[in-house]
């Protein structure tokens, strides 16, 4: 345990020394700065027994407890990874756990909490400088929505009982939108995500985006994997969630469609799964791999490449499922921290980074899962080695790529790369990892680093003499006792 942490303050020690100190304000971050936790209320944690209606924990499908004043006690846990916008899913009253079969859009689902403890969620998250949003769901609401039994024309009947909002129909948009507004009128959220979007006419998107940014300029974005359409901030890239998949389920695959896919990322959502589909850890156990080597590969791509990182609750701790419900557990807090661990550095490092968010991006090499890629601005470079390969591997890259007179700082390996004699720079991983390299002048050491090893050292030290001296008074003293 003491090896972790101070593994974990060297490493952020690293990160503080390299990055540039950059990070944006709540108010001020951009959409394209930002890295979604994606999480469902009622599988998070559950505080107060006041508000569980016959929850049933035994029961997957159930309702099982969890609630707003969960994730107000417990956002510590979301915050302390690094991200920045908490997506809690669809809050209103509702006849299933997910949220998506929605009685009422007016009322907040009771399970979950009240109007209060909702608000209070908003501002705890807002204290702790995260935005926050919710899901709009209207494509798979239930049959018993108020809206069905007083305008029963505004909707269509999908196969499995539940009903689609028809937002071709005046009537429909008008409800819709007036809901909307105000919503965002009574509860200081930063963003909507409307579930099912491809679903819904891009016209009606449009004006519907238009009406709630009207009240407050929040982020509307898309649940799906489609072309952006107008009105959307930002949408799911297509084709994302499978070239992900393939290229970290297992070692050796191949990663082309992922490194062209990369190239059109920027601005737009990148998830290896979502709420709506398998967990990714199932591709992994179904290939017979090892879940936290394949999940640390996967986060160092996820953080580092353009675009905006979704990640779904409980990937921290490798949750597993083929569908709901079983992809919908509750959540584990006090699993081994060490891949939430991995997470927060690398979102430590894509917080202080600007090339790492907004920056350039250049291929330098893609073979067999040795995927080598640049990320630079103006003021900082990064090359992200990531050798998903059976194998050790290298690769050499000219100075016109690093620059002459440079070294190149890895963060999780260690590793210091300088430039050789014919002008290049050698690279060399492990199978099955990864490294994030900082380019810089070169210097040799860094000074200020090893003195504050050192300094750690010495009161590291220090507590062990005390320490010692403690328990060898201690013995002294039952000794005597001992004779007396």
């Amino acid at each position: 345990m003491k090896a972790k942490w101070l593994l974990s303050i060297f490493t952020g020690m690293l990160i503080i020394s390299m990055a540039t100190p950059a990070t944006a304000a709540e108010d001020s971050r951009e959409l394209q700065d930002e890295s979604i936790y994606d999480v469902l209320v009622d599988r998070f944690f559950n505080k107060q027994i006041q508000n569980d209606y016959e929850v049933n924990g035994a029961d997957p499908a159930a309702f099982n407890g969890g609630d707003f004043a969960g994730l107000t006690g417990e956002i510590n846990h979301i915050d302390e990874m690094g991200f920045t916008v908490l997506s809690i899913g669809p809050v209103f009253s509702s006849e299933t756990y997910d949220g998506k079969k929605v009685l009422d859009y007016n009322k907040v689902e009771r399970h979950f909490g009240t109007e209060e403890e909702l608000k209070a969620l908003i501002d705890k998250t807002h204290e702790v400088g995260m935005k926050i949003m919710v899901d709009v769901p209207t494509q798979q609401v239930s049959a018993n929505h108020v809206w069905v039994k007083e305008n029963s024309q505004w909707f269509t009947e999908n196969e499995d009982g539940t009903m689609a909002l028809d937002l071709e129909n005046p009537e429909a948009q008008t409800a819709l939108t007036d809901f909307a507004v105000g919503f965002v009128s009574d509860y200081e959220i930063d963003g909507m995500r409307l579930q099912q979007t491809s679903a819904i006419h891009p016209n009606f998107i449009q004006s519907f985006s238009e009406a709630i940014k009207s009240v407050r300029d929040i982020y509307l974005l898309s649940d799906q994997e489609m072309e952006l359409v107008s009105g959307l901030d930002a949408a799911v890239v297509p084709g994302i969630e499978g070239a992900l998949r393939n290229a970290y389920k297992n070692f050796d695959h191949e990663t082309s469609d992922l490194a062209e896919l990369m190239k059109t990322t920027e601005g737009n959502l990148i998830q290896v799964d979502s709420l709506a589909n398998s967990r990714f850890t199932a591709d992994m156990i179904a290939e017979k791999g090892y879940p936290p080597t394949r999940w640390n590969l996967l986060f160092t791509q996820l953080f580092t490449m353009p675009g905006i990182p979704v990640m779904q609750y409980g990937s921290e701790i490798a949750m597993n499922g083929e569908e709901a419900p079983e992809t919908h557990q509750i959540m584990d807090l006090g699993v081994d921290p060490e891949m939430a661990e991995h997470i927060t550095n690398l979102n430590s490092l894509r917080n202080t980074s600007e090339a790492l968010r907004t920056g350039d991006l250049e291929i330098l090499h893609e073979e067999g899962g040795w995927l080598v890629y640049k990320r630079s601005n103006d003021e900082e470079t990064w090359i992200i080695a990531i050798n998903n390969s059976s194998e050790t591997k290298s690769i050499s890259l000219p100075a016109d790529i690093v620059g002459s007179d440079k070294e190149m700082r890895g963060l999780f390996e260690s590793d210091i790369v300088r430039q050789e004699a014919n002008g290049e720079y050698m690279i060399t991983l492990d199978r099955e990892v990864a490294e994030t390299f900082n380019i810089i002048e070169e210097r040799g050491f860094n000074k200020a680093y090893i003195a504050a090893l050192i300094v750690l050292y010495v009161v590291f030290m220090i507590f062990l003499r005390i320490v010692w001296k403690k328990g060898k008074q201690r013995k002294a003293d039952e000794a005597a006792k001992a004779n007396a």
